[in-house]
């Protein structure tokens, strides 16, 4: 479990407030602007040199990027050197990948590849192998499944559900599709302006809104919005 408390500023004012736990998998919902992307930043380290970030983090594990800590990019093609073979770029045992690579149904040709050389959705399982690697205790996604066509985002969300029920992981899910979010996440908390106006169970959440802002972002479903924060 990790139990997370964070404020990130600028000169002028507070960016995000939040507060969260996940202990099983968590997606932070929201427009652009909303700070998920923030939040995602802060939590790898890699805010802006001109905000400020203070934290309280309470978890049942220690928390190093790297090693209990993994990160699936929202653009997996950034995760790359497009110069290289993908077997170069693995920093973990050839057993591990090719235990991985079994799991998540990529032939192992493909390990002699270059990125340019796999499509969309078998370099995204290629980056998810590679966060997996270590064995991680907690993985956060940026949007995985952007980029990828309908059945190639319905197959990558099964892939996790299959290896967190398998490796016992926690998730924390960045995303502007709220149905994507319910699809894989047990928790739901709904970002506006760096605050929280709803947590809590996804599927009471999407069923039963409270706010009113919660219920204009189901209804709208994020249809063509920009989804970067």
């Amino acid at each position: 479990m990790v139990c997370h408390s964070l404020i990130i500023e600028d000169a002028k004012k507070k960016l995000v407030e939040l507060s969260f736990t996940i202990d099983s998998s968590l997606a932070l919902v929201g427009e652009s602007g909303s700070g998920k992307s923030l939040t995602l930043k802060a939590l790898l380290d890699l805010l802006p040199s001109n905000l400020r970030y203070r934290s309280d983090i309470e978890a049942t594990f220690k928390l190093t990027r790297g090693d209990t800590v993994s990160f699936v990019p929202q653009n997996a093609f950034t995760a790359f050197s497009p110069m290289t073979r993908i077997k170069d770029q693995w920093l973990h045992t050839q057993e591990s990948a090719d235990e991985l690579f079994d799991i998540l149904n990529l032939n192992r040709q493909l390990f002699d590849r270059f990125p340019s050389e796999l499509s969309g959705g078998q370099l995204q399982r290629v980056v998810i192998a590679m966060a997996l690697a270590s064995r991680p205790k907690l993985i956060l996604l940026d949007e995985p499944t952007t980029a990828l066509d309908p059945t190639l985002r319905e197959e990558i969300v099964t892939i996790l559900l299959q290896l967190q029920e398998r490796f016992g992981f926690l998730m924390l899910f960045v995303t502007h599709d709220i149905k994507i979010a319910q699809a894989l996440c047990r928790d739901i908390v709904v970002l506006k302006d760096g605050r929280a106006v709803e947590q809590g169970r996804a599927e009471d959440i999407l069923k039963r809104p409270k706010e009113r802002y919660t219920k204009e972002l189901i209804e709208a479903g994020f249809i063509n919005r920009e989804f970067r924060a």
